[in-house]
């Protein structure tokens, strides 16, 4: 199979969702790193019109759009299955990822995550705390429907790892790494165990962002 090309900037949880389903799936892929900025304009937009992150070209088939390419990955190499056979956990499968674009990045992981991890890593800037402030009620909203879903599971959506979960995983580590999170998982243990186990599959480890941005390096 030809490798599939992969458009991201080192950093985007989005990318990184992609890469970690292609490490899972152990599909051939090349990182085609873009630079901040760079997304919005040519050749990038002629790939992705509305200029966000990530996007893929396969045999000349381009995609954009997160869970429209982890779904197509999965159908693309069926082993190890990514997405449940069980119906309701299909459906809680697909309830998670858009949770996490609809509830945890907009407004909580775009303001906290940027504040905490962005903005000083790449800009040199201090975190406003003020936003950080507003957003954690929202954050805590989110966590505690996350975390009632979760239950009791080792993974969202059955026993085992599904594209709910490395969706939703790099979101959640770049939270993972604020003072934040402790106030978020403080009575939220599943969530915390969770996202240590995540952390210790092959595929995060593999596409970390000093990782990605060493493979930037390389392209």
């Amino acid at each position: 199979m030809s490798p599939i090309a992969v458009y991201s900037i080192p950093g985007s949880p989005y990318g990184r969702a992609v890469l970690a389903t292609l490490e899972e799936k152990q599909l051939p892929y090349r990182l085609c790193p873009l630079t901040p900025g760079a997304h919005r304009s040519e050749p990038y937009v002629l790939i992705h019109p509305f200029a966000k992150i990530p996007a893929i070209e396969h045999d000349g088939f381009k995609l954009y759009e997160t869970q429209a390419i982890l779904r197509y990955l999965d159908r693309l190499k069926p082993l190890p299955a990514l997405a449940p056979a069980d119906l309701h956990d299909l459906a809680r499968m697909d309830q998670i990822m858009n949770i996490n674009d609809c509830y945890l990045f907009q407004g909580v992981g775009d303001v906290i995550g940027f504040e905490r991890v962005v903005a000083p890593r790449l800009m040199g800037a201090t975190p406003d705390e003020a936003a950080i402030a507003a957003a954690m009620p929202k954050a805590h909203r989110v966590f505690a429907e996350l975390s009632r879903l979760m239950g009791d599971g080792p993974f969202f959506a059955g026993q085992s790892v599904s594209l709910a979960d490395l969706m939703l995983a790099p979101h959640m580590e770049f939270l993972f790494q604020t003072p934040e999170w402790h106030v978020l998982t403080a009575q939220r243990h599943n969530i915390a165990n969770w996202m240590e186990r995540m952390n210790e599959r092959p595929s995060m480890i593999a596409t970390t962002w000093t990782r990605v941005a060493e493979l930037a390096k390389a392209a």
